[in-house]
């Protein structure tokens, strides 16, 4: 009965958590004259991270590197070929060229790196400092190359307010999208060892697509409310954190072990990324075929998961 309160419990939470985030940084891109996209690829993307994040340090300093990494690995690909492809079925999504030149290239490269660091079993402290540098390298990037004029091109449902109104609303947000992927994680680890799934699965399911919730929350109230770079800047830029700085903050703090892990997990993640390229260049939209494909390959990747257990 406990479990089922914290999985509906969270679920709830992160629901009003992504509509506060939203609507917060939807409304503080509008009045700073800051790109949407901007706004996406690290406000709102580091928000919905944040459930990763906790939940990750948590795991490794427990000794659980399974839980920690398969977290990362199996967010990743659950941004992609569910949380986008669901998205994108909802709604076609719009992209923009930035997008498909710089910011879907880096998520590859980030995907590539990490592989390559794993090579010899574990994500050292050294690593880790490696992967936030260019975390904070990337923010930096951003911010300074951040265009101001399409900002206006972003249309918000409500009158403007007050920036201290759109600070709280964000603060807010992000606050219930921790507590709420958390309370859900746990309600749905809790349910997972009850039978008898091995930790891995669990990080790369079970743990991924709870953390997750609030990217997918989040990219579909963005989406429905026309604000497809919010959307898609969720997802990428969520990627981009979960490496660069959520596998990069919790090495720094816990070596994070791999040990147990198949390649095919982590070519997943690398191809799942690798996809989203062409499905953006192509007429610089993800439309519903797109969508479907992307959600076709994920029920696969779980069936094979799945196997692994019975």
């Amino acid at each position: 009965m406990l479990i089922a309160l914290a999985i509906i419990g969270g679920f709830l939470i992160l629901t009003f958590g992504a509509e506060a985030l939203v609507r917060g940084a939807s409304a503080l891109a509008l009045r700073l004259g800051i790109a949407p996209l901007i706004i996406g690829l690290t406000i709102v993307a580091f928000g919905t991270s944040a459930p990763e994040l906790a939940v990750s340090i948590k795991s490794a300093l427990a000794g659980n590197s399974g839980i920690a990494l398969g977290n990362v690995v199996g967010s990743n690909i659950v941004n992609i070929g569910l949380i986008l492809a669901i998205t994108a079925l909802i709604r076609p999504i719009q992209v923009q060229s930035q997008m498909v030149r710089r910011d879907i290239p880096l998520m590859i490269a980030a995907s590539v790196l990490v592989w390559f660091l794993l090579l010899d079993g574990v994500v050292s402290f050294i690593d880790g400092a490696i992967l936030f540098s260019l975390l904070v390298g990337y923010l930096v990037f951003s911010y300074m190359s951040a265009g101001k004029d399409d900002a206006q091109e972003l249309e918000i449902d409500t009158q403007p307010q007050a920036p201290w109104l759109s600070v709280l609303l964000i603060v807010v947000g992000i606050a219930m999208l921790v507590g709420g992927g958390i309370l859900f994680v746990d309600g749905a680890v809790d349910l997972a060892k009850l039978f008898g799934i091995s930790e891995i699965i669990i990080g790369l399911t079970i743990v991924a697509i709870g953390t997750s919730m609030p990217e997918l929350v989040t990219s579909v109230v963005a989406a429905l409310k026309g604000q497809s770079d919010i959307a898609i800047g969720n997802v990428v830029g969520s990627n981009l954190f979960n490496i660069l700085g959520i596998l990069g903050a919790t090495a720094l703090i816990q070596p994070v072990s791999a040990l147990g892990f198949n390649d095919s997990d982590f070519a997943a993640m690398l191809i799942f990324a690798i996809l989203v390229l062409p499905f953006a260049y192509t007429g610089f939209r993800i439309g519903r075929r797109e969508g479907a494909v992307l959600l076709a390959g994920y029920l696969g990747y779980t069936g094979h998961l799945v196997s692994q257990v019975i």
